[in-house]
């Protein structure tokens, strides 16, 4: 009896360990199974991650039109523009190549190209931008933005290259022109390649162009301001026509603007029909009465208030629905908003002369036979002083208008003498 039981006990031992050696080898056969797993799924999503970046760019190329690197490109990007092509030997064309970085600092504060594709709504709220930092990241030296509003050719743009020779280094310009209309200038001029976007589709859309007294004239007084906001050197903004002129050389302008503590916008009350016979009582609430201005459309700012001036959405849709004929956004609009916000920071003066003395809807016009030195000095030395930086001044005007085509002879020929440039 006691043989048989231990027999039987060694077989039950037996067993146990035949149980326990078929748990280890079941252990080890689901382990390796999770290895040969794990390496499969692990190969198969490389092999994913690694083609996304070819399901997409296969699928950018269907779903966008080739980008504009005019302003921006790539780094390791060849890009070519219009002037570092040059002559060969043979006569022919060759063009050099350069590599810029889309992400450098002169790309962003400083675009090369003021060609774009921005709507309206993307270029404003791109100029918008202000960084919080105060310390530029580069050798900022303040610029002048001369920005021409025309309705086609310029016909000083003789004078305005003379006045603007050796001092590109503080000045920037940019021409808003009617769609379609191509200056032809030199690449050595500083108007060279310095036509902005002027939304061609929406005014072609609409059968409509930039007109005085029109809503869209105050659009492309914006759109001016916005792209010159782009380049962050720009710190004074004047607004020109084609019949303007400077009086006195760029020394004296840029010295004058880059100091002044104030903008020269002109903003007055005007207690006729022209002035608050103008306002509209549906643009209450937010414009009332008391807030409306009138003044000159060319006006003079600092780079805080072009900022404001672009980013305002508000009231400018209320002068767009409530402003039409005889009320004009041009003539109200920038003044009633500066009056409103910025008032102290205002000179209420323009620093373009005008003659209105003839009486009308437009001041007078001077030709060749108007143009003498008397004349000129007439316009620098006003008979009336004015306000600089809170003290008197006899220096009001540094650019005067309207001049006809015929008046570029006279004026180059005293522009050294009298001018001073």
């Amino acid at each position: 009896m006691a043989r048989g039981r231990v027999g039987e006990k060694e077989e039950g031992e037996k067993h146990i360990r035949l149980l326990k050696l078929a748990q280890t080898l079941s252990f080890l056969l689901i382990f390796m199974a999770g290895i040969i797993i794990g390496l499969a799924a692990s190969s198969h999503i490389d092999r994913y991650f690694n083609s996304l970046p070819q399901i997409f760019s296969s699928s950018s190329a269907n779903l966008q039109t080739i980008p504009d690197y005019s302003n921006c490109t790539v780094i390791h990007r060849d890009c070519t523009s219009d002037d570092e092509n040059h002559d060969d030997d043979d006569g022919k064309a060759e063009k050099k190549r350069k590599i810029r970085d889309c992400w450098s600092v002169d790309g962003f504060v400083k675009p090369e190209n003021v060609s774009h594709g921005m709507s309206d709504d993307a270029l404003f709220w791109r100029a918008s931008m202000v960084p919080v930092k105060e310390e530029y990241p580069y050798d900022r030296v303040p610029k002048v933005a001369f920005m021409f509003l025309t309705r086609g050719p310029l016909p000083m743009l003789p004078l305005w290259e003379k006045f603007f020779k050796g001092n590109e280094k503080y000045l920037s310009v940019y021409v808003h022109t009617p769609p379609g209309y191509d200056m032809n200038v030199s690449r050595d001029s500083p108007f060279y390649h310095r036509q902005i976007p002027s939304q061609a589709s929406f005014f072609t859309t609409l059968g409509l162009k930039v007109s005085w007294g029109s809503p869209l004239l105050t659009d492309a007084e914006k759109r001016l301001l916005a792209n010159a906001l782009l380049d962050f050197s720009n710190e004074r903004f004047v607004l020109l026509s084609e019949s303007c002129v400077p009086v006195y050389n760029f020394t004296t302008v840029y010295s004058y603007l880059i100091n002044s503590a104030y903008s020269f916008v002109d903003s007055y009350d005007e207690p006729t029909r022209y002035g608050r016979g103008r306002y509209n009582r549906k643009m209450l609430p937010d414009i009332k009465l008391h807030h409306w201005r009138k003044g000159s459309q060319w006006f003079e700012v600092n780079r805080n208030i072009a900022i404001y001036i672009i980013s305002d959405s508000k009231y400018y849709s209320l002068f767009k629905k409530f402003c039409r004929p005889a009320c004009y956004p041009d003539e109200h609009y920038i003044p009633t908003l500066l009056n409103m916000f910025h008032g102290s920071v205002n000179a209420n003066r323009s620093v373009t002369w005008v003659d209105w003395s003839i009486g009308g809807p437009h001041p007078a016009t001077y030709a060749a036979d108007n143009i003498t030195e008397e004349f000129l000095q007439s316009i620098r030395k006003n008979e009336t002083d004015c306000l600089y930086n809170e003290e008197p001044t006899s220096l009001c005007f540094l650019f005067a208008r309207k001049f006809a085509p015929s008046a570029l002879a006279p004026l180059m020929n005293l522009s050294s003498t009298v001018m001073g440039f």
